[in-house]
């Protein structure tokens, strides 16, 4: 079967192609292509698939010096419209209700004699000669094993207080014998932590200076929404934002990385700085992923965001490589799937000492 006739459906949990008589746009064809030398099946690998794709368009647009803002725009919610079309094919299909019948079969009823019937059970046939134990037969030895169990609790009461009253009249602090732990903070995990246990990131992005600027809301064209996940601009006092959502599919709101950019950091540690809040004081976890082309990734990071305006900082080291293209940076602002939003402020980074 060509890639212009094939697409997916989950049938019983397992992936497989269907026909499909429509002739596919290159960048769905490409998309497609790329499901079938790897894990379709994987939600990771897809969304890798789909950054690349976004990245991949971004180069074309480039390319083409008379593409106008809104035809690029346009583009890029087309392909946003295709990911979601395809995204959709991975969702399994609902088993059809089953309607009950009208009149159900009764279950056959089994007789029996009064004398069980007061007691709640049936007798068994084959055990009709074997009656259960009257409580004398048991009486006689739970009286034999009293006094062994009382000997054994009084042994036990009069080791207590001989090690109470050796406690009590012994001078002097008491030494353990072996080493003691400072007790745990309860402050010392943060979901920060969990990507970036090895080389912690910077406390406050106050500290460092030279930022580049990754996004920053007076240009919302390098915020892609695929699926059913929206980005909206938002206004208050303080000046522009952008309200980013994921829809029940989960899929994460994409922020362009430009090439230059990357350029600019190309075998450098450097460190990104998200600035943002949650909605209304809806705390929420936020995730973030991002595919820097041939300069790699930064794994998966994981946030917890409050009402106030913070700095979510990620500390990552670049090889020193042309990175061939534009990046992306995936945010998720509610892995729970609550529908909680996140707003961003602005994407940045800069260079910092190895």
């Amino acid at each position: 079967m060509s890639l212009n006739e094939s697409r997916y459906r989950v049938n019983h949990g397992k992936l497989e192609p269907v026909r499909w008589d429509k002739p596919l746009d290159p960048f769905e064809k490409a998309i497609r292509a790329a499901f079938e030398k790897g894990d379709a099946s994987d939600r990771a690998y897809r969304e890798k698939v789909y950054r690349s794709a976004f990245a991949a368009l971004e180069r074309a647009l480039k390319a083409n010096p008379q593409t106008t803002v809104e035809n690029a725009m346009r583009r890029k919610q087309m392909l946003s419209a295709q990911i979601s079309q395809i995204e959709s094919e991975f969702i399994p299909a609902v088993a059809p209700a089953v309607a009950p019948s009208p009149a159900g079969n009764r279950a056959p009823e089994v007789a029996v004699d009064r004398e069980n019937a007061s007691r709640g059970t049936s007798r068994p046939s084959y055990d009709e000669e074997v009656e259960a134990p009257s409580y004398g037969e048991y009486a006689p030895r739970q009286r034999r094993r009293r006094p062994w169990l009382s000997l054994v609790i009084t042994f036990v009461v009069l080791a207590l207080l001989g090690i109470g009253g050796w406690l009590f009249f012994a001078p002097g602090p008491i030494d353990p014998g072996f080493p003691t732990s400072p007790p745990m903070d309860t402050e010392d995990f943060s979901p920060e932590q969990e990507q970036t246990r090895a080389t912690p990131p910077p406390l406050s992005g106050q500290d460092l200076t030279d930022w580049i600027m990754v996004f920053q809301p007076s240009d919302a064209t390098t915020v892609t929404a695929p699926g059913d996940s929206r980005a909206e601009l938002m206004q208050e006092e303080n000046g522009p934002f952008i309200r980013i959502t994921s829809g029940s599919s989960g899929s994460p709101i994409l922020f362009d990385v430009r090439e230059s950019v990357l350029q600019a950091l190309i075998g450098s540690r450097v460190v990104f700085n998200i600035v943002a809040r949650a909605q209304d004081g809806a705390e929420t976890q936020m995730s973030v992923e991002c595919s820097l082309g041939e300069l790699g990734d930064c794994g998966r990071k994981r946030y917890s965001v409050g009402a106030a305006e913070e700095e979510f900082l990620f500390e990552i080291d670049l090889p020193r490589v042309n990175p061939g293209a534009g990046g992306t940076i995936a945010i998720n602002p509610d892995v729970e799937g609550s529908g909680r939003s996140v707003d961003v402020y602005a994407i940045r980074v800069t260079k910092v000492p190895r």
